[in-house]
């Protein structure tokens, strides 16, 4: 029976939606048929999406969850043209009315886009169907509750706004939705290696060794915040090595390192995991004797922000005034800061002092090069860690070597010059040469 009804409510709604003639009986009218009319549309508007979408997506249950909140919204539409009407008893006949010809609506709106790329009438295609829907709805009215005056034009003004409602206030969401490709996920949205973060920053601040009094040692803290780019990841992993090796940082160094490649090998370079590192630097060294060496490797702006890229996490730039901070606040003496970056002249001034040497790849208005996919040094990394620190353990001496190894290759590919910069504090010159 309900079955049967559900057939002849559709026919109705086809009728109606195609301008046949009609009559009020055509609609079977209760409350299991009303019930049955919005589940068979349900399903229709999920077959839909399958159709658009594929068999491969999937159902997402919140897009339901919105859809049958426009019950209500027709109910109340019913109700209030009832009440224009005077005909209280008209009310689910309105509903039913209301409701009949959806499936209609949903099975043209498959092929609204062809119709719509065919003709290259966008605008005038959408106007036309929700003009469509509006007009068989007021129609819906006048074969049920009549066509007197003035009464049909308050049901034309509270279609109207049901009609607003669904389409303008409404959230447009599809119960049926395109499979979530994992490949296309950020790597971080893994809960594993999420929860693991935590854990590799603790391991690694954990395990910087304190110093030993009466000798002075080395502390390297290496900071690449950009993501975006390998090139930062495969300089970092050399120059830890190195200050490891060749410059004694073993069980003293720590490098933060952005990369989709890294995430379970080193923490992220988020300024706040920089200064969590500085922090405890200088905690455990010996402050009179021993000597930190900051390197940090990025993109740089013109305002001197450092680039700062690890998806979906929004990351804060790291400035040359909250470097500064931190070191001030960290109570680190002796410091050797090299900052590879376009216009990375800029961090001088904010850092510099008399214990404090300070190396940048580039000066203050001058892009540096070798920031590229696929490369394993940036031109200043590769000149000044992997050429020049091999050669001599001078930073000083190593700067001038690098410098002008930079200036031959860039004058060989015709670049503009990057310029390094190098500020040597009077204190820090005579402990490195005493070291």
């Amino acid at each position: 029976m309900i079955l049967r009804s559900l057939g002849q409510n559709l026919r109705a709604g086809l009728r109606l939606a195609f301008f046949l003639p009609l009559r009020p009986f055509d609609y079977r009218v209760s409350a299991p048929d009303y019930a049955a009319l919005v589940l068979f549309n349900v399903l229709v508007w999920i077959a839909a999406g399958v159709l658009r979408i594929g068999l491969d997506g999937e159902f997402d249950a919140a897009a339901l969850a919105l859809y049958l909140a426009t019950v209500p919204l027709v109910l109340a539409t019913a109700m209030l043209v009832a009440a224009a009407y005077r005909a209280a008893d008209k009310l689910l006949l309105l509903a039913v009315a209301l409701t009949a010809s959806d499936t209609v609506f949903d099975i043209a709106a498959l092929v609204l886009p062809y119709v719509a790329a065919l003709t290259g009438l966008d605008a005038t295609v959408y106007f036309a169907w929700f003009a469509w829907m509006w007009l068989v709805s007021v129609r819906a009215v006048a074969v049920c509750a009549g066509t007197q005056r003035p009464q049909l034009y308050q049901g034309a003004l509270a279609v109207s706004a049901m009609l607003a409602i669904a389409f303008f206030a409404f959230p447009k969401m599809e119960a049926w939705q395109p499979a979530a490709d994992d490949e296309d996920l950020p790597p971080l949205a893994d809960e594993r290696l999420f929860h693991l973060q935590g854990e590799l920053i603790e391991r690694a601040l954990a395990a910087i060794r304190p110093g030993q009094p009466g000798v002075r040692e080395q502390y390297f803290i290496g900071f690449a915040p950009d993501g975006s780019e390998d090139v930062f990841l495969h300089e970092m992993r050399f120059v830890k090595r190195l200050f490891e090796e060749r410059f004694g940082a073993g069980g003293r160094s720590i490098a933060l390192v952005s990369s989709n490649d890294a995430l379970d090998e080193f923490p992220i370079a988020s300024v706040t995991n920089l200064a969590r590192a500085i922090e405890r630097v200088g905690q455990v060294m010996n402050r009179d004797e021993d000597v930190l060496f900051l390197y940090i490797t990025a993109h740089g702006d013109p305002e001197h922000r450092l680039s700062a890229s690890q998806p979906p996490l929004e990351l804060a730039s790291l400035t040359p005034t909250a470097l500064s901070r931190m070191l001030q606040d960290s109570g680190i003496k002796w410091r050797v800061i090299v900052v590879s970056a376009c216009y990375s002249g800029g961090f001088i001034e904010p850092l510099r002092d008399d214990n404090t040497l300070i190396i940048t790849a580039a000066a203050t208005d001058r892009s540096s090069f070798g920031c590229e996919a696929g490369r394993d040094f940036t031109y200043f990394g590769q000149a000044f860690f992997r050429d020049a620190l091999m050669r001599t353990r001078s930073f000083v001496e190593a700067f001038h070597l690098a410098a002008d190894i930079v200036a031959r290759q860039e004058a060989a590919e015709r670049l503009v010059p990057s310029a390094p910069q190098i500020s040597v504090g009077r204190s820090i010159a005579a402990l490195l040469r005493n070291r």
